[in-house]
């Protein structure tokens, strides 16, 4: 199979996935705001979360994606060691995850008392199971990326975020509340959890020959997670510190304001995370073999599908952003518009380093990225502070868009450095990207003060749709058959 066709299929596999996930998470996103929990228990609820997720860096480190990279480069040249390489990083994950566990039960009431709000207390007992299944989930989808076997990571996805919704609405509609839906994700991440370690043991570890391995392997292995771990944790800080951060200045009712916004972009941003995690193995295999210039190419036509997707979609979400939340979700959410049209900004800079980060790890980079990920997590914080108490949960936004825009920009030139882009030709493709967004946008913008019902939202955003294929087509940009002939 080619290089290209292992893409294509892995892009598939991976796009199609992670359709499903957040088809389904956008069901229960909608339901769990508007049916089964109030503002109030829909921001408390992705509070825990957070409070999890920030925990969870001492437990995940670094060590599952530099096992994969090292998996990705050993498979084909010392595939001995891949049993070693799995057994080693599982132990040590495990022995990390056991402690970091412990200190989140042992510290809840702290927290409880520091956030002022005394229900974090006992439903972090429940976040602490959240977090052993989370972090072994993880692992499992980032070893089979390590194998370029993305496909087998969509089905621990879909299978973590389908049954999820079972279990999340059939026990909050029970009347559990936030316990029943926290208790949902935990069981959806453990039968996801399982599976994967079948897959695991069964497609990788016992189809290789074990040979063992060396201290040395296992030393250079742990050495090149520290700079994974930096870039790991910023990436983390800067997703969850906030949410924390609106819940100390704000409220919980501005948590759910600020995650609705969160969740709406991350559903955006699954094309380009797919076309990431599709590519960033192939980065590694072919430096391996020497072939630094068909990385070049590789990444910089995913950047020019970056800006012709991605451009238009943050001036889309700009200007529908106010009737997309209050027909939708409802007024009570009305605070969560601002946020959504300040994140429009951010899903561009997402979708440029989804396709980017990776490969940095997989090149060999890891350290700067580090390096760069932790000063802007850094100015995150220090923006947050700054900016919620004058601006409210819309200064997290802001927050967020100007650390990750830098962020983005130094992700794109140490990229550079290793591959040498043409910025002539990237130059041109974001050009005639903003020109079609421009027209697009301009009547949108025309159109979106008659949208009074979900409907003609619907219709105003086809329309949208509909005429960027045009401009896009007529420009020479898409070809209508190649899009369709590479999704099919």
């Amino acid at each position: 199979m080619s290089v290209t066709d292992r893409i294509v299929q892995g892009f598939k596999a991976t796009l199609g996935a992670r359709l499903v996930n957040n088809i389904a998470n956008g069901l229960l996103m909608l339901l769990l705001a508007r049916v089964l929990l109030t503002p109030d228990e829909y921001g408390l609820l992705f509070l825990i979360i957070a409070i999890v997720s920030i925990a969870q860096l001492g437990a995940d480190l670094g060590l599952s994606r530099s096992a994969a990279r090292y998996v990705s480069d050993n498979k084909e040249t010392e595939p001995s060691t891949i049993p070693y390489l799995l057994r080693t990083s599982l132990q040590y994950r495990l022995l990390l995850l056991g402690i970091v566990a412990a200190i989140l039960v042992l510290s809840r009431d702290l927290i409880a008392t520091v956030l002022e709000t005394p229900e974090l207390s006992t439903l972090l007992l429940l976040g602490a199971v959240y977090l052993v299944f989370q972090s072994l989930c993880s692992y499992h989808q980032t070893l089979f990326q390590g194998f370029n076997r993305v496909d087998l990571s969509a089905v621990v996805e879909i299978t973590n975020n389908v049954t999820r919704v079972l279990f999340v609405v059939g026990l909050t509609a029970l009347g559990l509340g936030v316990a029943g839906a926290l208790l949902g994700y935990v069981l959806g991440l453990a039968l996801a959890t399982v599976i994967g370690a079948v897959f695991l043991y069964r497609r990788f570890y016992t189809e290789y020959r074990d040979g063992g391995g060396s201290k040395s392997l296992r030393n250079r292995m742990l050495r090149y997670s520290v700079p994974l771990t930096a870039s790991h944790s910023a990436n983390i800080l800067d997703r969850r510190v906030d949410t924390v951060l609106v819940a100390f200045f704000a409220s919980p009712i501005a948590v759910s304001y600020y995650v609705l916004g969160k969740q709406i972009s991350e559903f955006v941003t699954v094309p380009s995370g797919s076309l990431g995690f599709s590519i960033s193995p192939t980065f590694g295999e072919q430096k391996a073999n020497d072939s630094l210039d068909q990385v070049a190419r590789i990444y910089e036509t995913s950047l020019q599908y970056v800006f012709l997707l991605y451009i238009p979609a943050a001036v889309g979400m700009i200007l529908v952003a106010e009737p997309a939340i209050n027909l939708v979700f409802g007024a009570d959410y009305a605070g969560a518009a601002p946020v959504l049209q300040v994140l429009g900004v951010y899903v561009f800079f997402q979708s440029i380093t989804d396709v980017t980060t990776n490969g940095l790890d997989y090149l060999g980079r890891a350290k700067a990225r580090a390096v760069a990920k932790g000063t802007t997590s850094v100015g995150n914080v220090v923006l947050n502070v700054l900016l919620i108490p004058i601006y409210g949960v819309t200064g997290a936004a802001l927050a967020t868009v100007i650390t990750f825009g830098i962020y983005t920009l130094v992700n794109v030139y140490v990229m550079h450095l290793e591959l040498s882009l043409n910025f002539a030709r990237l130059g041109r493709s974001f050009a005639l990207a903003s020109a079609i967004s421009l027209g697009m946008g301009a009547l949108v913008f025309l159109l979106v003060p008659y949208v009074s019902n979900v409907l003609a939202l619907a219709g105003v955003i086809a329309l949208g749709v509909f005429v960027w294929g045009v401009l896009a087509t007529l420009s020479g940009v898409m070809n209508p058959r190649e899009t369709i002939a590479l999704l099919t």
